[in-house]
């Protein structure tokens, strides 16, 4: 039974489109069941019905218009019940409703299981036989099995907003709702416009060829073809873009080099295969073996390879791409839209990117963050080819894409993107004032950076220092790790732009979903495994080149801390200390007078929280990073869809354990910060002050709006509210309470955007 159900799902998830799919599905279970009919009955939403939308068995005419109420029939009962229905004879049943017009006249023996997804019934799968008799148990749980097997299927066809297109409603096209991840906050409407390259790897087919040299030569003329379209490429991004990203072009290059890619290529053309048919079988290999991979950093690198081999294709084929028009309000999409596909499009007609694959790793990712575009990655149930030239929203703030929006939603997201540009606008005049409450007690507030063009952003803000540089970013965009000099030059960089103000340094943190090509992590169970400075302190070699440069970076400018990540004992700290102090000391014997800097930890794991006081006894500072410290407490990733809606902040677990740490680190005299998402959300800012953090530090594009909220608000005010949570024994609860609390206390427009969004 089990390869049966494989061979069921493996058919269905293959299917050409969503009526095909459910087709299959109903025809392979009434087959492998051995029973007469099988239906599959969805639930329509807006009409609030169950609709038969496949069926072997029943007649085919009644598809698509036959329907029950959602407490009609035994479909109903099932629905209601949440569980399955077994009945020897269905016409007995007092909820029995008959339907004529599906013939189902002869059929006593009825078995029906909801489908369930993400805790919701989308539907009812039922089986029918002309006998009297009940279904045994291991029927039963056979159906059960494939309905929860194939419930994504069907949450893709209720998701897509084709599936009930064959229902006459009347009313036109309803809105659909696209759910992904947030790439890069923020709002947009637009017009879809669907990037895709010209040249079609699947497509091409083998073919063999006699003059290999002459097939060589069309190659390396096609490559230096593409080297010079991604140099072109390069130099238009470093008008738009710092170094960091610009150094995303350079990876292109190294992968168009002879000696890599086309070195593979050339092998099967001396075999006697055509240039193209060599070039497709290099790059799907490529493709496989990277979308194998269980690193989400390295799976982005197929989009990579990907786009390569389209270019090089494109240029063997001599075609001409598309000619695409783009609208002054553009939204691209793409199952992958790679660094160089977004850099083509002229930026200031770009509103928003939307993609159906990869993750906020990608390198499209990292550049529309620097380029301040919405963006919503990972929308996989999108059906793309519907939506070029469509009017869509990007919802980046949620990860959710809208199409088909009612006046009323796109009036409401056009206040949301007006509100959110006057409230900026509204905002830079209070980038030189103080986070100070009304009553007189004041927070710095800081920023979290990683990229160059972080920079100004930051400071045009008002930000007073860095509470956290990702100094993995660096390392993230090479294909090898940084020398000494190339990091000390970044690094300077950072440290000159916010002197005098503190600048801390999170020394390399990899593993988890942050990972290196050239220095893969294969794990398991990687948020569990080798990461932060459990790599580091297993390579001293890379941790000490790391600190000299930040040290030598410092020179006369004494603004560095240098911060652990992802300590769980007293011993990596002291550890780590250690190696600072010999790299100070190297640095020094060098002729450097550089003050040794202060040197903190993160608390980020449950095991930190409980030994805040000993860590503390340590160090200079601690620094709370509540995004892993939320996940770990919880159980909960929360790029998972499966169980993203139990990433809760406002969880008491996590208000507790904040204020633990920051009582114990000040009962040593140490300093307390956050660096992770709760600092830039205005409610759970508020919160941490009263708890007595010591400095917040967010993404740039939140400091202002923190500020002002800081500064409409007394300190008494914040104490008494965190006081009530504490209270409090459920995290929806309290999130809910705290946005009423300071909506009442006057700051509903800062808050206005968050609560808006559908």
């Amino acid at each position: 039974m089990l390869d049966t159900l494989r061979r069921i799902v493996q058919e269905v998830n293959n299917a050409a489109d969503i009526p095909s799919a459910l087709n299959l599905m109903a025809k392979r279970v009434r087959d492998a069941m051995g029973t007469e009919v099988c239906s599959i009955y969805l639930r329509h939403e807006e009409e609030q019905r169950y609709v038969l939308m496949a069926s072997e068995g029943l007649k085919q005419e009644a598809v698509g218009h036959v329907s029950l109420g959602l407490s009609e029939g035994l479909v109903g009962q099932v629905g209601l019940r949440e569980e399955p229905v077994n009945l020897e004879d269905a016409f007995s049943h007092p909820k029995f409703h008959y339907l004529a017009e599906t013939g189902e006249d002869p059929f006593h023996a009825f078995l029906g299981v909801p489908v369930m997804h993400h805790g919701k019934v989308l539907g009812v799968m039922v089986v029918q036989q002309r006998d009297v008799r009940r279904f045994d148990q291991s029927e039963e749980a056979f159906l059960v099995t494939i309905s929860a097997q194939l419930s994504a299927v069907i949450a893709h066809a209720h998701a897509s907003g084709v599936l009930f297109d064959q229902l006459d409603t009347g009313d036109g096209l309803l809105p659909s709702f696209y759910d992904g991840l947030p790439g890069c906050p923020g709002a947009a409407i637009g017009y879809g416009v669907l990037l895709f390259p010209a040249a079609d790897l699947s497509a091409v087919p083998d073919r063999q060829v006699e003059d290999v040299s002459a097939e060589i030569a069309r190659l390396d003329d096609a490559l230096v073809r593409v080297r010079q379209e991604v140099r072109d490429l390069a130099e238009r991004a470093s008008k738009s873009l710092g170094t960091e990203e610009q150094a995303l072009f350079d990876v292109y290059l190294r992968m168009l080099d002879r000696h890599a890619l086309p070195a593979e290529v050339i092998v099967h053309i001396r075999e006697g295969q055509w240039a193209q048919g060599a070039l497709r079988t290099v790059v799907d290999a490529h493709v496989r073996n990277f979308e194998m991979m269980d690193d989400p950093y390295l799976r982005e690198r197929a989009a990579d390879v990907r786009d390569l081999g389209r270019r090089v294709l494109a240029q063997l084929q001599s075609q001409n791409r598309r000619h695409i028009v783009f609208p002054d309000d553009c939204i691209l999409l793409g199952e992958d839209i790679s660094a160089p596909m977004l850099m083509e499009v002229p930026r200031e007609r770009i509103r928003g990117i939307v993609t159906t694959r990869g993750s906020r790793n990608s390198h499209m990712a990292i550049v529309a963050r620097a380029m301040g575009i919405p963006t919503v990655v990972g929308a996989q149930n999108l059906p793309l080819k519907k939506m070029d030239d469509k009017e869509i929203i990007v919802d980046g703030f949620r990860g959710r894409v809208v199409a088909n929006a009612s006046p009323e939603l796109k009036e409401q997201f056009e206040e949301i993107i007006a509100e959110e540009a006057n409230l900026q606008a509204g905002l830079e005049k209070l980038r030189d004032e103080p986070a100070e409450t009304l009553d007189g007690v004041r927070i710095p507030l800081q920023v979290n950076t990683g990229l160059m063009t972080d920079i100004n952003r930051s400071i045009e803000r008002g930000a007073e220092g860095v509470g956290l540089y990702r100094t993995e970013i660096p390392f993230m965009v090479r294909d090898r790790f940084p020398s000494e000099e190339e990091q000390r030059v970044i690094y300077r960089e950072q440290l000159a732009a916010f002197a005098p103000h503190p600048v801390t340094m999170r020394t390399l943190d990899i593993g988890g979903d942050k990972s290196l090509s050239y220095f893969p992590i294969e794990e398991e169970n990687p948020f569990l495994g080798w990461r932060g400075i459990r790599v580091t302190l297993d390579h001293p070699e890379i941790f000490m080149v790391q600190v000299r440069a930040m040290l030598k970076a410092s020179d006369g400018l004494d603004n560095l801390r240098i911060m652990l990540p992802m300590v769980t004992s007293v011993i990596e700290a002291e550890e780590a200390q250690h190696l600072i102090h010999r790299a100070w000391l190297e640095v020094r014997d060098e002729g450097l007078d550089i003050a040794m800097p202060q040197v903190g930890v993160m608390i980020e794991v449950p095991a930190a929280v409980y030994q805040a006081r000993a860590l503390a006894q340590r160090v200079d500072f601690l620094s709370i990073g509540t995004n892993d410290l939320t996940q770990y407490l919880l159980a909960v990733d929360r790029n998972n869809r499966q169980v993203a809606s139990l990433y809760n902040s406002y969880h008491p677990a996590v208000l507790h354990a904040i204020l633990h740490v920051v009582e114990q680190a000040h009962e040593e005299g140490v300093p307390v910060s956050v660096c992770g998402e709760m600092a830039g959300e205005v409610g759970s800012a508020l919160l941490l002050m009263a708890m007595g953090v010591n400095a917040l530090s967010m993404n740039a594009s939140n400091l202002l709006k923190v500020k002002a909220a800081v500064r409409q608000v007394k300190a008494s005010f914040t104490r008494q509210l965190l006081n009530e949570v504490l209270a409090m024994d459920n995290g929806e609860v309290i999130a809910a309470y705290v946005d009423l609390q300071l909506d009442k206390a006057g700051l509903g427009e800062l808050l206005r955007n968050r609560k808006a969004l559908v």
